[in-house]
Protein backbone atom coordinates (compact mmCIF):
# COMPACT_ATOMS: atom_id res chain seq x y z
CA UNK A 1 0.00 0.00 0.00
CA UNK A 2 1.77 3.13 -1.12
CA UNK A 3 2.04 6.01 1.81
CA UNK A 4 0.44 8.23 -0.31
CA UNK A 5 -3.03 6.49 -0.55
CA UNK A 6 -5.95 8.40 0.81
CA UNK A 7 -9.82 8.06 0.52
CA UNK A 8 -11.35 10.01 -1.59
CA UNK A 9 -13.16 13.25 -0.50
CA UNK A 10 -12.28 15.35 2.29
CA UNK A 11 -13.00 15.65 6.04
CA UNK A 12 -15.64 18.70 6.79
CA UNK A 13 -14.76 21.47 9.17
CA UNK A 14 -15.10 21.49 13.07
CA UNK A 15 -13.22 20.22 15.80
CA UNK A 16 -14.06 17.18 18.36
CA UNK A 17 -12.77 16.70 22.01
CA UNK A 18 -9.45 16.01 20.84
CA UNK A 19 -9.74 19.48 18.25
CA UNK A 20 -9.79 16.75 15.48
CA UNK A 21 -12.08 18.18 12.67
CA UNK A 22 -15.41 16.24 13.05
CA UNK A 23 -15.45 13.42 10.23
CA UNK A 24 -19.28 13.13 9.59
CA UNK A 25 -22.55 14.28 11.13
CA UNK A 26 -23.12 11.28 12.54
CA UNK A 27 -26.02 11.84 15.60
CA UNK A 28 -24.11 11.96 19.09
CA UNK A 29 -25.12 8.48 21.05
CA UNK A 30 -26.04 8.41 24.32
CA UNK A 31 -23.13 6.52 26.27
CA UNK A 32 -23.77 4.06 28.69
CA UNK A 33 -22.88 4.95 31.82
CA UNK A 34 -20.25 3.24 33.40
CA UNK A 35 -18.96 4.71 36.36
CA UNK A 36 -21.94 3.94 38.50
CA UNK A 37 -23.58 6.51 41.74
CA UNK A 38 -21.90 6.37 44.87
CA UNK A 39 -24.37 4.24 47.42
CA UNK A 40 -25.56 7.19 50.65
CA UNK A 41 -25.23 6.25 54.01
CA UNK A 42 -27.61 3.83 55.38
CA UNK A 43 -29.09 5.53 58.94
CA UNK A 44 -29.77 1.52 59.65
CA UNK A 45 -25.76 0.72 59.75
CA UNK A 46 -25.36 3.49 62.13
CA UNK A 47 -24.48 2.19 65.56
CA UNK A 48 -26.22 4.05 68.21
CA UNK A 49 -24.31 5.01 71.26
CA UNK A 50 -26.38 5.13 74.11
CA UNK A 51 -26.14 8.20 76.91
CA UNK A 52 -26.32 7.07 80.28
CA UNK A 53 -27.91 9.98 81.30
CA UNK A 54 -31.03 9.94 78.77
CA UNK A 55 -34.09 10.02 80.38
CA UNK A 56 -36.50 6.42 80.44
CA UNK A 57 -39.29 7.03 77.74
CA UNK A 58 -42.24 8.39 78.20
CA UNK A 59 -45.19 5.61 80.10
CA UNK A 60 -46.41 3.78 76.92
CA UNK A 61 -44.28 4.99 74.17
CA UNK A 62 -41.65 2.30 73.14
CA UNK A 63 -38.21 1.99 72.98
CA UNK A 64 -37.30 1.70 68.80
CA UNK A 65 -34.09 -0.42 68.87
CA UNK A 66 -32.12 0.35 65.79
CA UNK A 67 -32.02 -2.51 62.74
CA UNK A 68 -28.97 -5.00 62.21
CA UNK A 69 -26.94 -3.95 60.08
CA UNK A 70 -26.77 -5.87 56.89
CA UNK A 71 -23.74 -7.40 55.59
CA UNK A 72 -21.86 -4.60 53.73
CA UNK A 73 -19.97 -7.74 51.21
CA UNK A 74 -23.46 -8.99 50.04
CA UNK A 75 -25.36 -5.66 49.74
CA UNK A 76 -21.98 -4.85 47.32
CA UNK A 77 -22.20 -8.08 45.42
CA UNK A 78 -25.90 -7.29 44.83
CA UNK A 79 -25.31 -3.50 43.61
CA UNK A 80 -22.08 -4.71 41.50
CA UNK A 81 -23.91 -7.36 39.83
CA UNK A 82 -27.13 -5.05 38.67
CA UNK A 83 -24.76 -2.95 37.35
CA UNK A 84 -22.63 -5.63 34.94
CA UNK A 85 -26.56 -6.68 33.88
CA UNK A 86 -27.78 -3.04 33.21
CA UNK A 87 -23.99 -2.36 31.63
CA UNK A 88 -24.36 -6.02 29.16
CA UNK A 89 -28.17 -5.48 28.22
CA UNK A 90 -27.49 -1.94 27.22
CA UNK A 91 -24.10 -3.15 24.99
CA UNK A 92 -26.44 -5.88 24.27
CA UNK A 93 -29.07 -3.57 22.47
CA UNK A 94 -26.94 -1.88 20.78
CA UNK A 95 -25.09 -4.31 19.44
CA UNK A 96 -28.14 -5.98 18.18
CA UNK A 97 -28.96 -2.73 16.44
CA UNK A 98 -26.01 -2.61 14.66
CA UNK A 99 -26.03 -6.38 13.33
CA UNK A 100 -29.47 -6.17 12.12
CA UNK A 101 -28.97 -3.05 10.24
CA UNK A 102 -26.06 -4.35 8.40
CA UNK A 103 -25.08 -6.87 6.56
CA UNK A 104 -21.11 -6.30 6.01
CA UNK A 105 -19.96 -6.34 9.76
CA UNK A 106 -20.37 -10.19 10.07
CA UNK A 107 -19.09 -12.74 8.21
CA UNK A 108 -19.66 -16.86 8.74
CA UNK A 109 -16.32 -18.95 8.56
CA UNK A 110 -17.87 -22.40 8.01
CA UNK A 111 -15.73 -24.80 10.11
CA UNK A 112 -15.30 -26.82 6.48
CA UNK A 113 -13.37 -23.87 4.79
CA UNK A 114 -10.88 -23.57 7.86
CA UNK A 115 -7.39 -25.13 7.16
CA UNK A 116 -5.52 -26.66 10.35
CA UNK A 117 -2.38 -28.69 10.28
CA UNK A 118 -3.25 -32.32 10.44
CA UNK A 119 -0.88 -32.74 13.23
CA UNK A 120 -2.27 -29.63 14.75
CA UNK A 121 -5.87 -31.51 14.54
CA UNK A 122 -4.41 -34.48 16.61
CA UNK A 123 -3.34 -32.44 19.37
CA UNK A 124 -6.29 -30.55 19.58
CA UNK A 125 -8.36 -33.75 19.77
CA UNK A 126 -5.65 -35.49 22.54
CA UNK A 127 -6.23 -31.57 24.24
CA UNK A 128 -9.68 -31.68 24.57
CA UNK A 129 -9.22 -35.73 26.22
CA UNK A 130 -6.83 -34.52 28.46
CA UNK A 131 -8.62 -31.66 30.02
CA UNK A 132 -11.24 -34.19 31.73
CA UNK A 133 -8.08 -35.98 32.82
CA UNK A 134 -6.31 -33.25 34.29
CA UNK A 135 -3.92 -33.05 31.59
CA UNK A 136 -4.74 -29.70 30.28
CA UNK A 137 -2.53 -29.76 26.75
CA UNK A 138 -0.63 -27.08 24.86
CA UNK A 139 -3.33 -25.71 23.13
CA UNK A 140 -6.28 -26.10 25.92
CA UNK A 141 -7.73 -23.13 27.59
CA UNK A 142 -6.11 -20.56 24.73
CA UNK A 143 -8.01 -18.92 21.98
CA UNK A 144 -6.50 -17.55 19.61
CA UNK A 145 -8.12 -14.41 17.22
CA UNK A 146 -6.36 -12.99 14.51
CA UNK A 147 -6.45 -9.22 14.06
CA UNK A 148 -6.30 -7.25 10.59
CA UNK A 149 -5.81 -3.84 9.97
CA UNK A 150 -6.62 -2.45 5.92
CA UNK A 151 -7.11 0.35 4.36
CA UNK A 152 -10.67 0.57 4.04
CA UNK A 153 -10.98 4.26 2.27
CA UNK A 154 -12.53 2.23 -0.63
CA UNK A 155 -14.98 0.10 1.00
CA UNK A 156 -12.81 -3.03 0.83
CA UNK A 157 -12.71 -4.61 4.20
CA UNK A 158 -13.53 -8.06 2.77
CA UNK A 159 -11.14 -8.51 0.32
CA UNK A 160 -9.09 -6.46 -2.50
CA UNK A 161 -6.67 -4.70 -0.11
CA UNK A 162 -3.35 -6.16 1.38
CA UNK A 163 -3.38 -6.11 5.01
CA UNK A 164 -1.48 -3.40 6.65
CA UNK A 165 -1.60 -5.55 9.76
CA UNK A 166 -1.84 -8.97 10.74
CA UNK A 167 -1.36 -10.00 14.37
CA UNK A 168 -2.52 -12.77 16.41
CA UNK A 169 -4.08 -12.32 19.63
CA UNK A 170 -3.76 -15.18 22.16
CA UNK A 171 -6.11 -14.86 25.27
CA UNK A 172 -5.60 -17.49 28.36
CA UNK A 173 -9.26 -17.66 28.72
CA UNK A 174 -8.68 -18.80 32.53
CA UNK A 175 -6.45 -15.67 33.40
CA UNK A 176 -7.61 -13.10 30.88
CA UNK A 177 -3.67 -12.73 29.65
CA UNK A 178 -2.92 -11.89 26.23
CA UNK A 179 -0.12 -12.23 24.24
CA UNK A 180 0.32 -10.37 20.76
CA UNK A 181 2.16 -11.62 17.56
CA UNK A 182 3.03 -9.31 15.22
CA UNK A 183 3.43 -11.28 11.42
CA UNK A 184 5.73 -8.94 9.14
CA UNK A 185 3.56 -8.55 5.98
CA UNK A 186 6.25 -8.65 3.49
CA UNK A 187 7.47 -12.02 4.86
CA UNK A 188 7.43 -14.87 2.31
CA UNK A 189 5.45 -17.37 2.93
CA UNK A 190 2.83 -20.16 1.60
CA UNK A 191 -0.52 -17.99 1.20
CA UNK A 192 -3.14 -20.50 1.93
CA UNK A 193 -3.39 -21.75 -1.63
CA UNK A 194 0.44 -23.36 -2.32
CA UNK A 195 1.06 -20.14 -3.66
CA UNK A 196 4.29 -17.83 -2.15
CA UNK A 197 4.94 -14.43 -1.74
CA UNK A 198 4.76 -11.40 0.72
CA UNK A 199 1.83 -12.44 3.09
CA UNK A 200 0.19 -8.94 3.57
CA UNK A 201 -1.12 -10.29 -0.44
CA UNK A 202 -3.30 -13.93 1.57
CA UNK A 203 -5.83 -10.71 2.24
CA UNK A 204 -6.08 -9.35 -0.78
CA UNK A 205 -6.48 -12.41 -2.30
CA UNK A 206 -9.12 -14.17 -0.81
CA UNK A 207 -10.53 -12.22 2.09
CA UNK A 208 -10.24 -13.28 6.20
CA UNK A 209 -10.81 -16.82 5.17
CA UNK A 210 -7.06 -17.01 2.91
CA UNK A 211 -5.72 -15.02 5.50
CA UNK A 212 -6.55 -16.96 8.36
CA UNK A 213 -5.42 -20.52 6.66
CA UNK A 214 -1.96 -18.70 5.74
CA UNK A 215 -1.76 -18.34 9.57
CA UNK A 216 -2.92 -21.59 10.49
CA UNK A 217 -0.91 -23.50 7.80
CA UNK A 218 2.43 -21.07 8.02
CA UNK A 219 2.57 -21.21 12.13
CA UNK A 220 1.14 -24.37 13.26
CA UNK A 221 -2.09 -22.71 14.94
CA UNK A 222 -5.63 -22.99 14.89
CA UNK A 223 -7.29 -19.97 14.76
CA UNK A 224 -11.20 -19.92 13.27
CA UNK A 225 -12.28 -16.06 14.40
CA UNK A 226 -10.91 -12.44 12.78
CA UNK A 227 -11.62 -9.23 13.32
CA UNK A 228 -10.62 -6.67 10.65
CA UNK A 229 -10.84 -2.56 10.96
CA UNK A 230 -10.28 -0.33 8.60
CA UNK A 231 -8.29 3.12 9.11
CA UNK A 232 -11.76 4.97 9.18
CA UNK A 233 -12.70 2.60 12.12
CA UNK A 234 -9.88 2.84 13.84
CA UNK A 235 -9.89 6.41 13.79
CA UNK A 236 -13.84 6.50 15.26
CA UNK A 237 -12.55 4.16 18.16
CA UNK A 238 -9.97 6.08 19.36
CA UNK A 239 -11.74 9.39 19.31
CA UNK A 240 -14.51 7.32 20.91
CA UNK A 241 -12.26 6.75 23.92
CA UNK A 242 -11.23 9.73 23.96
CA UNK A 243 -7.99 9.39 22.33
CA UNK A 244 -5.04 7.31 23.69
CA UNK A 245 -1.51 8.17 25.68
CA UNK A 246 1.27 7.66 23.23
CA UNK A 247 5.18 8.41 23.69
CA UNK A 248 6.02 9.82 20.36
CA UNK A 249 9.58 10.32 19.41
CA UNK A 250 10.94 13.29 17.94
CA UNK A 251 11.70 11.43 14.59
CA UNK A 252 8.56 10.21 14.40
CA UNK A 253 6.81 13.83 14.32
CA UNK A 254 7.84 14.85 10.82
CA UNK A 255 6.35 11.15 9.28
CA UNK A 256 3.15 11.05 11.87
CA UNK A 257 1.86 14.76 10.26
CA UNK A 258 2.67 13.79 6.79
CA UNK A 259 0.55 10.74 7.36
CA UNK A 260 -2.35 12.77 8.26
CA UNK A 261 -1.93 14.99 5.53
CA UNK A 262 -2.07 12.21 2.76
CA UNK A 263 -5.20 10.78 4.47
CA UNK A 264 -7.43 13.86 4.94
CA UNK A 265 -5.63 16.55 2.07
CA UNK A 266 -6.35 16.69 -1.42
CA UNK A 267 -4.26 16.12 -4.39
CA UNK A 268 -3.90 17.04 -7.86
CA UNK A 269 -1.08 14.28 -8.60
CA UNK A 270 -2.07 11.86 -7.01
CA UNK A 271 1.29 11.71 -4.70
CA UNK A 272 1.54 15.17 -3.25
CA UNK A 273 -1.12 16.43 -0.83
CA UNK A 274 -2.46 19.55 0.72
CA UNK A 275 -4.30 19.75 3.57
CA UNK A 276 -5.53 22.57 6.50
CA UNK A 277 -3.41 22.43 9.46
CA UNK A 278 -6.47 22.92 12.26
CA UNK A 279 -9.18 22.33 9.88
CA UNK A 280 -8.38 19.11 8.08
CA UNK A 281 -5.66 17.66 11.06
CA UNK A 282 -4.04 18.92 14.05
CA UNK A 283 -0.51 18.28 13.75
CA UNK A 284 1.73 16.85 16.41
CA UNK A 285 4.39 19.63 17.53
CA UNK A 286 5.91 18.07 20.38
CA UNK A 287 8.11 14.57 21.56
CA UNK A 288 6.94 12.99 24.57
CA UNK A 289 3.79 11.16 25.94
CA UNK A 290 1.05 12.89 24.95
CA UNK A 291 -3.36 12.17 24.02
CA UNK A 292 -3.18 11.53 20.51
CA UNK A 293 -6.26 11.67 18.96
CA UNK A 294 -7.90 9.08 16.17
CA UNK A 295 -6.71 10.50 13.02
CA UNK A 296 -2.75 11.47 14.70
CA UNK A 297 -2.82 7.48 16.03
CA UNK A 298 -3.67 5.76 12.95
CA UNK A 299 -1.13 8.28 11.41
CA UNK A 300 1.32 6.72 14.00
CA UNK A 301 0.43 3.21 12.93
CA UNK A 302 1.72 4.08 9.50
CA UNK A 303 4.84 5.21 10.04
CA UNK A 304 7.25 3.14 8.48
CA UNK A 305 10.25 6.13 7.24
CA UNK A 306 11.86 6.12 10.88
CA UNK A 307 13.66 2.10 11.75
CA UNK A 308 12.42 -0.47 9.26
CA UNK A 309 8.95 -2.49 9.53
CA UNK A 310 9.48 -3.96 12.44
CA UNK A 311 9.38 -1.19 14.34
CA UNK A 312 6.04 -0.10 12.50
CA UNK A 313 5.05 -3.15 13.85
CA UNK A 314 6.04 -2.05 17.45
CA UNK A 315 4.31 1.01 17.12
CA UNK A 316 0.96 -0.86 15.70
CA UNK A 317 0.89 -3.25 18.85
CA UNK A 318 1.72 0.21 21.24
CA UNK A 319 -1.50 1.44 20.04
CA UNK A 320 -3.55 -1.62 20.41
CA UNK A 321 -2.15 -2.08 23.85
CA UNK A 322 -3.24 1.55 24.57
CA UNK A 323 -6.77 1.19 23.14
CA UNK A 324 -7.16 -2.07 25.81
CA UNK A 325 -6.39 -0.09 28.80
CA UNK A 326 -8.27 3.06 27.68
CA UNK A 327 -11.45 0.82 26.93
CA UNK A 328 -10.57 -1.03 30.29
CA UNK A 329 -11.01 2.44 32.19
CA UNK A 330 -14.25 3.82 30.04
CA UNK A 331 -16.47 0.71 30.20
CA UNK A 332 -19.52 2.75 30.03
CA UNK A 333 -18.41 4.00 26.34
CA UNK A 334 -18.10 0.34 24.90
CA UNK A 335 -21.48 0.13 23.55
CA UNK A 336 -21.74 3.34 21.47
CA UNK A 337 -18.61 3.28 20.04
CA UNK A 338 -19.15 -0.46 18.97
CA UNK A 339 -22.49 1.25 17.39
CA UNK A 340 -20.53 3.85 15.65
CA UNK A 341 -18.01 1.32 13.88
CA UNK A 342 -19.14 -1.58 13.48
CA UNK A 343 -19.89 -0.71 9.43
CA UNK A 344 -16.35 0.09 9.40
CA UNK A 345 -14.89 -3.71 10.31
CA UNK A 346 -15.34 -6.87 9.32
CA UNK A 347 -15.55 -9.96 11.79
CA UNK A 348 -16.52 -13.65 12.51
CA UNK A 349 -17.56 -13.13 16.16
CA UNK A 350 -21.64 -13.31 16.86
CA UNK A 351 -23.56 -10.94 19.17
CA UNK A 352 -23.11 -13.14 22.00
CA UNK A 353 -19.37 -13.22 21.70
CA UNK A 354 -19.33 -9.60 20.97
CA UNK A 355 -21.18 -8.94 24.35
CA UNK A 356 -19.14 -11.53 26.45
CA UNK A 357 -15.87 -9.89 25.30
CA UNK A 358 -17.28 -6.57 26.10
CA UNK A 359 -18.33 -7.71 29.34
CA UNK A 360 -15.04 -9.13 30.66
CA UNK A 361 -12.60 -6.42 29.18
CA UNK A 362 -11.15 -5.55 32.66
CA UNK A 363 -10.24 -9.27 32.99
CA UNK A 364 -7.69 -8.50 30.10
CA UNK A 365 -4.34 -7.32 30.25
CA UNK A 366 -1.31 -7.69 27.03
CA UNK A 367 1.75 -9.42 28.88
CA UNK A 368 3.71 -9.48 26.18
CA UNK A 369 4.41 -8.88 22.54
CA UNK A 370 6.90 -10.43 19.74
CA UNK A 371 6.85 -9.81 16.06
CA UNK A 372 8.08 -13.59 13.71
CA UNK A 373 9.93 -13.98 11.59
CA UNK A 374 12.34 -13.66 15.07
CA UNK A 375 15.25 -11.07 14.24
CA UNK A 376 17.79 -14.06 14.49
CA UNK A 377 15.78 -16.47 12.41
CA UNK A 378 15.05 -13.95 9.20
CA UNK A 379 17.00 -12.43 6.18
CA UNK A 380 16.34 -10.01 3.57
CA UNK A 381 15.85 -11.07 -0.02
CA UNK A 382 14.26 -9.57 -3.69
CA UNK A 383 12.50 -12.64 -4.67
CA UNK A 384 12.27 -12.36 -8.36
CA UNK A 385 9.18 -10.02 -9.36
CA UNK A 386 7.60 -10.83 -5.74
CA UNK A 387 10.12 -7.89 -4.59
CA UNK A 388 12.28 -6.86 -1.50
CA UNK A 389 10.77 -9.84 1.18
CA UNK A 390 11.31 -10.98 4.62
CA UNK A 391 12.55 -14.38 4.56
CA UNK A 392 12.03 -16.92 7.16
CA UNK A 393 15.03 -18.74 8.45
CA UNK A 394 13.74 -21.25 8.66
CA UNK A 395 10.15 -20.80 8.81
CA UNK A 396 9.96 -24.40 11.06
CA UNK A 397 12.76 -22.60 13.62
CA UNK A 398 10.38 -19.59 13.77
CA UNK A 399 7.31 -22.12 14.41
CA UNK A 400 8.91 -23.90 17.45
CA UNK A 401 10.41 -20.11 19.01
CA UNK A 402 6.51 -18.70 18.51
CA UNK A 403 4.79 -21.85 20.16
CA UNK A 404 7.25 -21.51 23.19
CA UNK A 405 6.35 -18.07 23.10
CA UNK A 406 2.66 -18.18 22.95
CA UNK A 407 2.35 -21.94 24.51
CA UNK A 408 5.13 -22.40 26.68
CA UNK A 409 6.22 -25.56 24.45
CA UNK A 410 9.37 -26.17 24.66
CA UNK A 411 11.19 -28.02 21.73
CA UNK A 412 8.07 -27.88 19.83
CA UNK A 413 8.14 -29.75 16.45
CA UNK A 414 6.60 -28.06 13.72
CA UNK A 415 3.94 -30.65 11.53
CA UNK A 416 5.43 -32.06 8.73
CA UNK A 417 3.21 -29.46 5.95
CA UNK A 418 5.24 -26.32 7.97
CA UNK A 419 8.57 -28.47 7.56
CA UNK A 420 7.12 -28.92 4.02
CA UNK A 421 6.82 -25.57 3.69
CA UNK A 422 9.81 -23.91 4.97
CA UNK A 423 11.81 -26.01 2.63
CA UNK A 424 10.31 -24.44 -0.19
CA UNK A 425 10.88 -21.13 1.03
CA UNK A 426 14.30 -21.75 1.72
CA UNK A 427 14.50 -22.96 -2.40
CA UNK A 428 12.55 -20.01 -3.78
CA UNK A 429 14.40 -17.34 -1.70
CA UNK A 430 17.67 -18.73 -1.17
CA UNK A 431 19.75 -17.69 -4.20
CA UNK A 432 18.25 -14.27 -3.73
CA UNK A 433 19.14 -13.71 0.12
CA UNK A 434 21.78 -10.90 2.04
Amino acid sequence: MSVDERRPGSRPSGHDSHNRPSRDARPQQRPVNGQGSARRPDPRREQVQRDPHRRPPEHGRPVRRPNPPRKKSSAGKVVLIIFEILVLLALGVALYFVLTATKSGKMDLPEEDIIINEEVKEKLKSSSAGSSSGDNGAYSGYRNIALFGVDSREGALTKNTRSDTIMVASINMETGDVKLVSIYRDTYLNLGNDEYNKCNSAYAKGGPKQAINMLNMNFDLDITDFVTIGFDGLIDVIDGLGGIEINVLDSEIKHLNNYQISMVGKSSDGVNFTANEGVDYIPVKSAGLQTLNGLQATAYCRIRYVGDDFQRAERQRAVIKAILEKAKANPGKLGSIAESVFSETYTSLDLSEIISILGDIAKYRIVDEAGYPDENLRSGATVGSKGACIVPLTLADNVTLLHEFLFGETDYDPSSAVKGYSQTIINDAGQYMH
